[in-house]
C-alpha cells in the first residue's frame, strides 16, 4: 500500500494551494482573542493607544473669521446644502460646548481652591488656639515653681498613720529651737500604763 500523499490534504489547507482559506464569521470573543494574541506575538513592540477624548476634542479648529457663503436650513437652500449646514452647525455646537466646559471647569477649580483655603484657615486658627492654650498652661506651671504634681507641703497635715514627734516631725525625734524652729506640742490623747 502506498502512503497518503499530498493529494489527501483538503485543497484549502494545502500550503501549496493558491486558494484562500475559508473564513468563518468572527465573534466578539474570537476577535478579542486575536487582538490579544497579536499583542503577545512581539512584546518589544510599542503599543499605540488611541488618544483620549480630551486630547481629541481640544484639537478643534477655530471658527473661520470670515464666512463668505452663509447658508441656513430654511427655504432657498438646496437639499445638497443641508448636510453642509448640519456639519457646520455641529462644529459650532461642539466649539460652544467646549467653551462652556472650560468655564465650568475654571469655576469648579476656583470653588475648590476657596474651600481649600477656608479649611486651611480653620485648621490654622485651631492650631494657634491650641498653641496659645499650651503656652498659657506652661507659663502657669512655671510660676508655681514646677510641675503641679510636685510634693510641696500642704496644709492638710501628715498622712494618716504617721507617727509624729512632739515638735511635729515624722522621724519621731524631737527637734526644737536648735533647728531654728520653735518647739510645738502635738495635741492628742496620752495613755499611761497602770503597772
Amino acid at each position: 500500500m502506498s502512503e497518503p500523499g499530498p493529494e489527501s490534504f483538503p485543497t484549502s489547507a494545502d500550503p501549496r494551494s493558491k486558494r484562500p482559506t475559508k473564513r468563518r464569521a468572527v465573534t466578539p470573543l474570537t476577535e478579542h482573542a486575536n487582538q490579544i494574541e497579536t499583542l503577545f506575538k512581539d512584546p518589544s513592540k510599542d503599543i499605540k493607544l488611541p488618544d483620549s477624548a480630551l486630547q481629541r476634542s481640544s484639537a478643534l479648529l477655530a471658527p473661520p473669521e470670515i464666512v463668505t457663503n452663509v447658508q441656513g436650513s430654511s427655504a432657498g437652500a438646496g437639499s445638497g446644502e443641508f448636510h453642509v449646514y448640519k456639519a457646520s452647525r455641529r462644529r459650532e455646537y461642539e466649539r460652544l460646548r467646549m467653551m462652556q466646559s472650560e468655564v465650568d471647569q475654571e469655576k469648579d477649580n476656583a470653588e475648590w481652591e476657596k474651600e481649600r483655603a477656608e479649611a486651611k484657615r480653620k485648621d490654622d486658627e485651631k492650631t494657634d488656639k491650641n498653641r496659645r492654650r499650651r503656652e498659657k498652661k506652661k507659663n502657669a506651671r512655671g510660676k508655681n515653681g514646677g510641675d503641679k504634681t510636685s510634693t510641696a507641703p500642704t496644709k492638710a497635715g501628715p498622712a494618716p498613720g504617721t507617727i509624729l514627734s512632739a515638735d511635729g516631725n515624722k522621724d519621731g525625734v524631737a527637734h526644737g529651737a536648735a533647728d531654728g524652729q520653735p518647739a510645738q506640742e502635738v495635741p492628742g490623747v496620752i495613755i499611761h500604763d497602770d503597772d
